[in-house]
C-alpha cells in the first residue's frame, strides 16, 4: 500500500506498513544535487572512482563500435547511458545511505551494494536491459527508415546528422522515440532501486512507489529529470570523461530525492 501526503515534506501520521509519498517543491532537486555534491566530497576516493570506472567502460564500447564501423549506434548508445544509470548507480545510493547513518564507505562496499536485495535489484535491472535493447533496436530502425539510401560519412557524421536540412524529420522522430522510453524509464526507476537498496519489498511495491512518487511531485520530478539530462550529456559530450564528476553526483543526489520524497512509517 502507498500513501500519499499532501504536505509538503511533513510525513502521513496513519499508520500501516505502505510507503508515505510527501509533496515537495519544484525548487527542491537544486538541495538533491547540493546533497550529492556534499556525499562526493565525503568519499572522494569511492565516488571518483566510480565515475571512472564507467566513463571508461562508456569510452571503451563507444571505441568498438566505431572500429566495426557501427558508427550510427554511438549516439543511442550514449543515451543509454540515460536508461542504464539508476542500476549503475547502486554502489553510489550505498555511499550516500552510510554517510546518512554515519557508517563506513569503501568500494568494496558500493560494488557489493546491490546483494542487501539482490533477486529484486537484479529483477528491475533485467527490466532496464531490456528497455535498453529496444531503445538500440528502435533507434536501428529508426535511422534505416531515414538514411536507408545513403550513409553518412563516419568523417562528417556529427555535421550530416545535427546540421543538415534534410536530417530534420529524422531528429524530430528519433528524439521524440526517445524521450518517451526515457521519461517511461525515470518514471518507474525514480527511486524504486533506491527503496530496494533501503527496504525488503518486492519490485511491484517498488516501481508502484516511484510511478506515484513522480505523478504526485509533477514540477519536482520535471525539474530532476531536465537536470540529469543535463548533467549526463554535459558529461558524454566531453568524451565521457565528465562523467568521472557527473555520473556520481546524480547518483547521489537520487539517494537524497528518494528519503525526500518516501518514508515509511516505524
Amino acid at each position: 500500500m502507498v500513501q500519499t501526503n499532501d504536505t509538503p515534506g511533513a510525513d502521513s501520521a496513519s499508520g500501516g506498513s505502505g510507503a508515505i509519498i510527501r509533496q515537495v517543491g519544484a525548487e527542491q532537486p537544486w538541495t538533491w544535487l547540493a546533497q550529492g555534491w556534499r556525499d562526493l566530497c565525503r568519499a572522494p576516493s569511492v565516488s571518483l572512482v566510480y565515475g571512472i570506472v564507467f566513463s571508461a567502460a562508456g569510452l571503451a564500447l563507444t571505441s568498438a563500435i566505431w572500429l566495426i564501423d557501427a558508427f550510427y549506434l554511438v549516439l543511442p548508445l550514449a543515451a543509454g547511458f540515460l536508461l542504464m544509470g539508476p542500476i549503475l548507480s547502486v554502489g553510489l545510493y550505498d555511499v550516500s545511505r552510510r554517510l546518512d547513518a554515519g557508517e563506513a564507505v569503501g568500494l568494496g562496499r558500493a560494488l557489493t551494494a546491490w546483494r542487501r536485495n539482490e533477486a529484486q535489484i537484479a529483477l528491475l535491472g533485467l527490466a532496464l536491459v531490456l528497455f535498453l535493447m529496444a531503445w538500440m533496436l528502435l533507434a536501428m530502425i529508426i535511422f534505416a527508415l531515414f538514411f536507408s539510401d545513403r550513409l553518412p560519412d563516419p568523417a562528417n557524421f556529427i555535421s550530416e546528422v545535427f546540421f543538415s536540412l534534410q536530417s530534420i524529420p529524422f531528429l524530430i522522430v528519433g528524439t521524440g522515440a526517445g524521450a518517451v522510453l526515457a521519461a517511461l524509464v525515470f518514471a518507474i526507476s525514480a527511486v524504486s532501486i533506491p527503496i530496494l537498496l533501503d527496504r525488503d519489498v518486492d519490485v511491484l511495491t517498488a516501481v508502484v512507489t516511484s510511478l506515484t512518487a513522480v505523478r504526485r511531485n509533477p514540477g519536482a520530478m520535471a525539474v530532476w529529470a531536465g537536470l540529469i539530462v543535463l548533467f549526463i550529456g554535459a558529461g558524454l559530450v566531453t568524451a565521457y570523461l565528465g562523467l568521472i564528476v557527473t555520473l556520481p553526483l546524480v547518483g547521489h543526489a537520487a539517494w537524497h530525492a528518494y528519503k525526500d520524497l518516501v518514508g515509511f512509517p516505524e
